[in-house]
């Protein structure tokens, strides 16, 4: 009596179906996967865009430098 059946799942799904209907639901998985995607998107973006940042320690003072990319120009 614990488990759920196959039966459960599909009066469950037929609930759910008569509440929502099938257009409300495919709206509801096309936004989550683009979500997801844009998510994805901007973790891989921002890690590429951030430059290494060392910082060293000389005689007790912090010495904290930003790298830049030097263009050249003709």
């Amino acid at each position: 009596m614990g488990t759920w059946s196959i039966w459960h799942w599909l009066i469950v799904l037929v609930i759910v179906l008569l509440v929502f209907g099938t257009k409300k639901l495919k709206n509801i998985g096309a936004d989550l996967g683009g979500a997801v995607r844009g998510f994805k998107e901007g973790v891989k973006d921002t890690s590429a865009d951030k430059p290494v940042v060392d910082a060293q320690q000389i005689g007790g003072r912090t010495i904290d430098a930003e790298v830049r990319k030097e263009s050249k120009t003709s």
